[in-house]
C-alpha cells in the first residue's frame, strides 16, 4: 500500500469521524496514551472529540494531522497553570498505517513552533513516554526534544506500574 507522507495540521471538523475511528481504534495506540483516550474508539467518541475541539478557545491547542483530507492523528498541548504556566505538555498519536514515515516528528516540530509563537509565556514544552515505547522516544528525538530524566514508577497503564521517560524542548 502506498501511503502519502505529505500532511498538514488543521482544526478538527465535522466529517472527520470515520477517519478518526479508523485510525484511533487501535489497541497499540491505546497502550501508549492516557486512559482518557477511549478504547474501543467509537463514532460517538469521535463526534465528542470534534465538538469539544470546535468549542476550544483561541488560539487552539489541538490539531488534526491531515493526510489527503483525512484526520489520521492528532497533536496538541496542555498548558500549565499557576506556577507552571511557563510549561506545556505536548501529546500526539498517529494511525498505525502512517508510523515510521516521519510524520509524527514533523507534526511535533510544527506544534512546537506554533506553541512558542502563540503562547508567549510558554518557555518549556515537555512530553512523557512510557519506558517501553522506544518508537515514541525516537519521534521526540527527531523533533529535537532532549531526554531530561526518568520518573520512576510514576504512571499506571493496563494495571502495570511504569517508569516515564521525560523529554523537553525549550524556547530558544
Amino acid at each position: 500500500m502506498n501511503i502519502p507522507t505529505h500532511f498538514n495540521l488543521r482544526h478538527f471538523q465535522t466529517g472527520d469521524e470515520a477517519s478518526l475511528v479508523e485510525n484511533a481504534n487501535n489497541i497499540k495506540i491505546f497502550n501508549n496514551v492516557r486512559d482518557v483516550f477511549p478504547h474501543p474508539y467509537t463514532h460517538d467518541d469521535a463526534t465528542w472529540w470534534i465538538e469539544m475541539n470546535k468549542q476550544s478557545e483561541n488560539p487552539a491547542t489541538c490539531f488534526a494531522i491531515d493526510v489527503v483530507g483525512d484526520a489520521i492523528g492528532a497533536v496538541g498541548i496542555i498548558l500549565g497553570s499557576d506556577i507552571y504556566r511557563v510549561s506545556a505538555e505536548i501529546g500526539y498519536w498517529l494511525g498505525e498505517n502512517y508510523w515510521g514515515k516521519g510524520i509524527a516528528s514533523e507534526a511535533l516540530k510544527l506544534m512546537v513552533d506554533y506553541t512558542f509563537k502563540n503562547f508567549a509565556e510558554v518557555q518549556r514544552i515537555w512530553a512523557g513516554v512510557f519506558h517501553y515505547n522506544k518508537a515514541s522516544m525516537r519521534v521526540l528525538e527527531k523533533a529535537e526534544f532532549h531526554f531530561e530524566g526518568i520518573q520512576k514508577k510514576s504512571a499506571i497503564k493496563n494495571g502495570h506500574l511504569l517508569d516515564v521517560y521525560m523529554y523537553v524542548k525549550y524556547r530558544d
